[in-house]
């Protein structure tokens, strides 16, 4: 199974991620791959694989990618293709942390294979404070971002399930729930 975790920026869904990970090891990282800037605490590989724009285009032209977007100052966000077949074909359960267009590009792929979980944030403005906490953008980036979070959260009726993250214990506590209920079943 392809577990799918998409939301707004700033919604919680990377924490989420990763603490599923820990609470469930079995589960295998999808990392996603970008042409942004790597930022100071990333690491090559772990938390994304970055390229150039050339590089990307490269591989949207190979077909080497299962989604991918331009976004936030014409930046590249994507799946590499590889990881996520030699994944499936040993029947590895993958976890994905992905914007909302590649979550539905994921479910389009492969269908009932794959879960989509949509973290839904309180409100705007606790997302708007989250984002700026985090300190990792400029202000102008973080308008970006919130100018994306109402188109994000209409498409949410279209995941399988969608989880209020108000709190972020109980919101791990649904997802892991969620997942492993399809992975027991």
């Amino acid at each position: 199974m392809l577990f799918v975790i998409a939301a707004p920026s700033g919604a919680g869904k990377t924490t989420i991620v990763k603490e599923i990970l820990n609470q469930i090891p079995e589960l295998v990282f999808s990392v996603s791959a970008t042409t942004r800037k790597k930022r100071e605490n990333e690491k090559e590989g772990v938390d994304y694989f970055f390229f150039t724009k050339e590089e990307f285009q490269n591989m949207i032209e190979k077909d080497e990618l299962v989604e991918y977007e331009i976004i936030f100052k014409g930046d590249y966000y994507g799946t590499l293709r590889k990881p996520v077949e030699e994944n499936t074909m040993k029947g590895i359960n993958m976890v994905f942390d992905v914007d909302v267009k590649g979550a539905l590009a994921i479910k389009k792929l492969y269908g009932d294979d794959s879960v989509l979980i949509f973290i839904k944030p309180p409100d705007n403005d606790t997302l708007k404070e989250r984002l700026k906490k985090r300190a990792t953008e400029s202000a102008e980036q973080i308008n970006e971002r919130i100018k994306r979070v109402d188109l994000e959260i209409a498409k949410a009726k279209e995941f399988d399930y969608i989880v209020l993250n108000q709190n972020l214990e109980k919101a791990i506590a649904e997802v892991k729930q969620i997942i492993l209920s399809k992975i027991n079943k």
